[in-house]
């Protein structure tokens, strides 16, 4: 009879588990396969994430410098030696019309946008949707006038900004920049947002958004960079637009004052970068939607 519980007893034997040894883990071929692609990938993105992004960090530096740190030698000039300043920036608006000249760019921008959309996107849709006799071949023949070189305008165009007295006014860029700007944005408003398939209605409304905003990010691209036509035509510093006024004010013979000019390259680049990042899904839907027409 067993006795096992009773006191005094022999006691059950325990009987204690013991695990297997664990097998140490290896990735499986597959995750090796992914992870190293995945390093190649970022490897190769790593100098052109670089080249993108040193020009902004190096206006950045360079705008909040002190200018005894930014002219020495004897020093790696990627960092701060010395403590940051605003100095620059100071001189930017307080020894510049850069105030004026950037309110100036921002409205050219903003009349450009406005003109080429309201003549480039019903013209896109008049020639893709009402079937004129002739509408592919013009519509071609518009977009050509595109490819030829701005400079073979110059002459005529100043004629014309002679005729309506708009010299030494910013108002002579509003009159020339949808020049260039229409004929592009009519050829992306006929691919992109006014196919066959399309209406006016999907045109003025959001249904159609890539291929206007990638009709309205060409033409403010324009005005706010081109600076040819802005120098020659507008002479007045109050009138002048800041791709213009920041050279001219900021530049006398050999000095260059790096710090302003970097301080005034920041304030207007870095947000329109950041609108750009804003819209970038839409721009490269509006770039590559005609395919798909």
């Amino acid at each position: 009879m067993t006795t096992w519980g009773v006191p005094g007893a022999p006691q059950a034997p325990q009987w204690v588990a013991r695990d297997a040894p664990a097998k140490p883990w290896r990735p499986s071929r597959h995750s090796v396969r992914e992870v190293r692609r995945h390093v190649l990938i970022y490897a190769g993105l790593a100098p052109f994430v670089v080249i993108a992004v040193f020009p902004i960090y190096w206006m950045a530096i360079t705008a909040f410098k002190q200018d005894a740190d930014l002219y020495r030698m004897d020093v790696v000039p990627l960092w701060f030696h010395l403590p940051p300043t605003l100095e620059h920036f100071t001189r930017l608006f307080t020894h510049t019309n850069f105030t004026a000249q950037l309110l100036n760019t921002l409205q050219l921008a903003a009349l450009v946008v406005a003109i080429t959309m309201l003549l480039a996107v019903p013209a896109g849709y008049a020639l893709a949707r009402l079937r004129l006799p002739g509408a592919e071949r013009l519509g071609i023949g518009i977009f050509v006038t595109y490819l030829v070189p701005s400079i073979i305008l110059f002459i005529p165009l100043a004629r014309v900004v002679g005729a309506l007295g708009l010299f030494d006014s910013w108002w002579a860029l509003v009159v020339v920049y949808p020049g260039f700007t229409i004929p592009f944005c009519e050829e992306a408003a006929w691919v992109d947002g006014c196919s066959r398939r399309g209406s006016l209605w999907r045109i003025v409304l959001p249904v159609s958004r890539p291929g206007l905003i990638i009709t309205a990010i060409f033409a403010f691209s324009l005005a706010m960079q081109e600076y040819l036509y802005a120098v020659v035509y507008v002479a007045p510093r109050s009138e002048q637009v800041v791709t213009v006024g920041l050279a001219t004010s900021l530049i006398r013979g050999d000095i260059y004052y790096w710090g302003s000019l970097m301080a005034g390259a920041l304030i207007v680049g870095v947000p329109i970068a950041i609108l750009y990042s804003l819209v970038l899904d839409e721009f490269i839907q509006g770039l590559t939607g005609g395919a798909s027409l």
